[in-house]
This record gives C-alpha cells, sequence and structure tokens, in this order.
C-alpha cells in the first residue's frame, strides 16, 4: 500500500547488437525463445531492424542498426553486443517518472502515449548506470505483440523438444557491473529513486578467491520480482571478473542475465546440444563430504548434477541449482545463468568459490586474468 514506485515485473531485456536477425537466430536455436515481433525497414523503421522473442514471461528485444551513423550503431562500437535497457512494467508511468525523477534520476523520456489499432501504450524512461536505462511501460490498454510499429512475426525454429515447449519460464534477476566505489552509490540511487530495499549483500571472503575478489550488493522491489545485483571490483593480486568485463565493455553495464526454469537438467541438455557453452566446475567440487553434507537432499542425484556441471547451494528457505554460461559474444562481457530455485531465495553464496575459480580459468585462457 506505502510502496513509492510498484512494480509488476521485467517488462523486456533490450539488447544492442551487430546483427539483429543472426542474433533473434541464435537465441531462438540456442535458447529455445520464440519470435513474436518485428520491426525494420519494410514497416518504416528506416535505421534498424528490431526482433522480439519471448520465452515464458521473458521477453528479449534484439536491435541492430542497418546503417553508420547512428547512436545505436555508436553503441556497439563502443561496447559490443550488450544490455541497453531493463524495461519495467509499471501500473502508472507518470506516477512512476515524477517520483524518480524528483527522487533525483535523470530523465530520458519523458512520459507519451504510442498507439495503433491494437490500443495504446504509456513509456517513460530513466538513467541508470553507464549507458543503461529503465524504460517504464504500461501495456494494460494494449493487445498487440509488442509496441506499436512492431508486425507479428512467425517463430524461426520449430519449438524445442522439452516440457511446454519452453526452455526457460521467466527472468529471475539482471546483474549490473559498475566501477570501483560506485556499488553503494547506485544501491543508494535504487533505494531513493524506486524505494528498492537492500536484499542481501557479499564483501570480503564471502566473495574473493587466492587471485581476484568482488564485492557485491542486490537491491529489489517489495515484491522480490524484480532483482538487480551489483557488483564493483575489490583490490587483490589479480584482474577480477568485474575489472574484465569493465575493460571490455567499456563502462558499466549489464554483466548477466539469470533465467529461471523449472527443469535445469533439460535446460542445460537443450542448451549444450545446441552449442551453448556453460563453465566447468571439477569433479572435486561433487566429491567433497562438506557439500554432499551441507546441501541435503535434492530432486536431482549429485551425479546428474555432475555429469551437467550444475552447481547446488543450499540456504535456511530451501535450495537452489545453478550454472553459468561463458559469454555469448566475442568479447568476454555478457553471459548468462541458469536457476531453479526450490525456496531458497538466495544467489548461491555457497557456489562463489567455485564459480569465480571457474571464470579464472577462463580469464587465464583468454590472457586476462
Amino acid at each position: 500500500m506505502n510502496d513509492i514506485f510498484p512494480v509488476h515485473g521485467m517488462d523486456a531485456v533490450v539488447f544492442a547488437v551487430s546483427n539483429a536477425k543472426q542474433a533473434a537466430h541464435y537465441y531462438s536455436t540456442a535458447f529455445g525463445m520464440r519470435l513474436v515481433a518485428y520491426r525494420g525497414p519494410e514497416n518504416g523503421s528506416r535505421d534498424e531492424a528490431a526482433y522480439v522473442l519471448t520465452s515464458g514471461s521473458a521477453r528479449f528485444v534484439f536491435r541492430g542498426s542497418v546503417r553508420a551513423g547512428t547512436d545505436l550503431s555508436r553503441h556497439v562500437a563502443d561496447h559490443g553486443d550488450g544490455v541497453t535497457d531493463l524495461a519495467l512494467d509499471v501500473p502508472d508511468v507518470d506516477a512512476a517518472y515524477a517520483h524518480a525523477v524528483k527522487a533525483g534520476a535523470r530523465g530520458l523520456d519523458e512520459p507519451y502515449t504510442m498507439e495503433d489499432e491494437h490500443g495504446k501504450v504509456r513509456l517513460a524512461a530513466i538513467a541508470t548506470y553507464g549507458e543503461t536505462q529503465h524504460t517504464l511501460v504500461d501495456r494494460s490498454n494494449y493487445s498487440g505483440p509488442y509496441l506499436p510499429g512492431y508486425v507479428a512475426a512467425e517463430p524461426l525454429v520449430a519449438p524445442p523438444d522439452v516440457k511446454n515447449g519452453r526452455v526457460f519460464q521467466a527472468i529471475d534477476h539482471c546483474v549490473g557491473n559498475v566501477e570501483l566505489g560506485k556499488m553503494d552509490e547506485w544501491v543508494e540511487f535504487y533505494k531513493r529513486v524506486m524505494g528498492f530495499t537492500n536484499m542481501a549483500e557479499f564483501i570480503g571472503d564471502d566473495i574473493a578467491t587466492e587471485y581476484s575478489a568482488l564485492m557485491s550488493k542486490v537491491v529489489a522491489d517489495g515484491s522480490r520480482k524484480v532483482k538487480f545485483p551489483l557488483n564493483e571490483p575489490a583490490i587483490s593480486k589479480k584482474k577480477s571478473q568485474i575489472d574484465e568485463y569493465l575493460e571490455f565493455y567499456g563502462g558499466p553495464g549489464v554483466q548477466h542475465i539469470a533465467l529461471a526454469t523449472n527443469d535445469i537438467l533439460s535446460t542445460v541438455d537443450h542448451m549444450r546440444a545446441a552449442g551453448v557453452q556453460f563453465l566447468a566446475t571439477p569433479d572435486s567440487y561433487y566429491d567433497d563430504p562438506e557439500l554432499r553434507a551441507r546441501i541435503g537432499e535434492v530432486r536431482v542425484p549429485i551425479e546428474e548434477l555432475k555429469k551437467r556441471r550444475i552447481l547446488v547451494d543450499r540456504d535456511e528457505d530451501g535450495y537452489l541449482l545453478q550454472i553459468f554460461t561463458k559469454p555469448v559474444q566475442d568479447r568476454p562481457t555478457v553471459f548468462f545463468e541458469l536457476i531453479e530455485r526450490h525456496g531458497s531465495l538466495g544467489f548461491g553464496k555457497g557456489n562463489f568459490k567455485a564459480l569465480f575459480e571457474a571464470i579464472e580459468r577462463e580469464q587465464d585462457l583468454r590472457g586476462n586474468l
């Protein structure tokens, strides 16, 4: 009742990419997503093509410039393929925007309406870390496939052979990397501007290995439908994954997107068969008697998790299963997490050391550790 910035959830994750058509095909085949809408030169968008893909409640939009000299093409040149917009579904765009700007957010687009034969969509946008933005969206009076200007599109490939034809069901959380000393500044931004609360924090030995370290805090709305972990590097012997990201992305941005699945085994099997590469966890992780004692009974035999290199963690609320892809583009920047929750609201704290050591092995192969 007293929520100063109510949100219904994530509306879309919007990517700037060098080739939107090929990105749409990759996420259709490898991630099992379904193309539902398109906008391009054929229907009045002279400078860019955009493809909208969904899986359950998750929506990805891939935007690619069709000519040089646009801000979109400049963004890709500067950063490579990456996330430009974490769009939020809000009940009242005008009220949300007014509150955000009054609380100190930088407005990018004042509230405006788009409409066509399917109805009206109300939108606005505010800036956050780096060149990332939050578009505020109210599509409660709209029945079209995405936004006015987009046309319905047929899937690029047949639906995947998994339960309900969906490889994953929703966006669980989106992680941002910011510069050294900036994490608390952005945590305060989300508290002040959106009324988000500090859901968790990981510092010191929680989130360090022999060679690298980082700090992380998680902000979330009151319903926990929208969760934004924020990372910054910490001083250590060698370059952390956050340092590497900031160098290759050219500044702060979205590091990874966690996708919620109700069957992580079939999700991993489908994606691996389609060519997605995952970080490898050594046998010693699964053979550790302390791990087996800590996690107790889970729905999947440990041998099945070991076969697929899936991590497992337990807290006071339950347990979760998770695995991380390698970067999905040439620059070592954006990657994905798959997560299956069974009560746990956490982020796999018990797996941090194993995860970061796996990332460091990849960094070392790239010459970036």
